[in-house]
């Protein structure tokens, strides 16, 4: 990965000195390898701290939301993941296309450094496993759907097998097993909202859930308002998830978020077809259910 560190920094220097962008996002190292963290370099005298190695999880795409609102050119790294996430923030005109230069990485398969963090502080009951992190094992898209320049040879998906099978076993309980399984699971939210925070698709200048007037969602912890936010920002995702994991990665309490997203990506999949949120950029196009057809499918109303 030295070799791509090399390549981004070689890039971004180039970009700051003919002038093309104004800041260049991508990460940067922490004390420790795995406190690798999102990075955004201002001038050519700090390309030197850009890197990209084996925890350079983090979907920096999420950065731009914090430059919506300027005129700033920006260069950023993009994964397979990222890519997706500018094509979400482009269909919701977030951003514009002519602001960026996006640098594509096929992803290699990257490690998780929340778990890593968990083994070198002892908290953990045991050592937990170097391999590659359970979202990079899930992987439908590796590489960059969109870019101006690509570094590196492309990826093989590593997602094996039946993409849906939890979510059929989810659809094969009773609705009481159903229930009693979510009632479980949610019981354990803290409301953090760190899933919200890390989601490239909540992307709403106020959310819902800091309204006070009115006050839609409670802010207590117990079944019924765990349900409801999480039912709602769900909701919210359909036809728009772009399958990053990131919400289920940094759950401090390993909530399996998404088997709610993969849910909504498979059943809006078979009402509506079409590609899959943020598989593809064509200019002025909508996300699925951000559209509407006389002859889009009504049986559930």
């Amino acid at each position: 990965m030295k070799e791509i560190t090399n390549k981004l920094q070689e890039i971004a220097a180039r970009l700051f000195n003919e002038g093309k962008i104004d800041v260049f996002l991508a990460w940067e190292k922490g004390e420790h390898d795995f406190q690798t963290k999102s990075y955004a370099a201002r001038s050519v005298d700090d390309v030197k701290n850009i890197i990209f190695n084996e925890y350079s999880i983090y979907n920096v795409s999420n950065s731009l939301l914090k430059f919506r609102d300027g005129q700033e050119r920006i260069g950023i790294a993009v994964k397979g993941c990222d890519s997706r996430g500018i094509v979400r923030l482009l269909e919701d005109l977030q951003i514009t296309r002519d602001r960026l230069y996006i640098v594509g990485i096929p992803c290699p398969g990257l490690k998780d450094p929340l778990a890593a963090a968990r083994s070198f502080g002892g908290l953990g009951k045991k050592q937990e496993p170097e391999g590659l992190a359970q979202k990079c094992l899930e992987c439908i898209q590796p590489n960059p759907v969109i870019y101006d320049e690509l570094i590196g040879s492309e990826q093989t998906p590593r997602q094996q097998g039946d993409r849906f099978a939890a979510v059929r076993e989810i659809e094969a309980m009773t609705p009481d097993e159903r229930y009693k399984f979510w009632e479980d699971t949610l019981s354990t939210c803290i409301r953090c909202y760190a899933c919200r925070q890390v989601c490239v698709a909540c992307d709403c200048r106020t959310c819902i859930f800091d309204e006070m007037k009115p006050q839609w969602v409670g802010r207590e912890t117990n079944t019924t308002d765990n349900m409801m936010y999480h039912l709602v920002k769900h909701a919210h995702m359909a036809g728009r998830c772009i399958e990053c994991g990131e919400c289920e990665r940094v759950c401090p309490v390993g909530i399996p978020l998404m088997l709610f997203n993969r849910k909504l990506i498979k059943d809006v999949g078979e009402l509506f077809g079409g590609p899959e949120a943020g598989m593809q950029y064509v200019e002025g196009a909508k996300p699925t259910l951000s559209v509407y057809r006389e002859n889009d499918p009504d049986e559930f109303i």
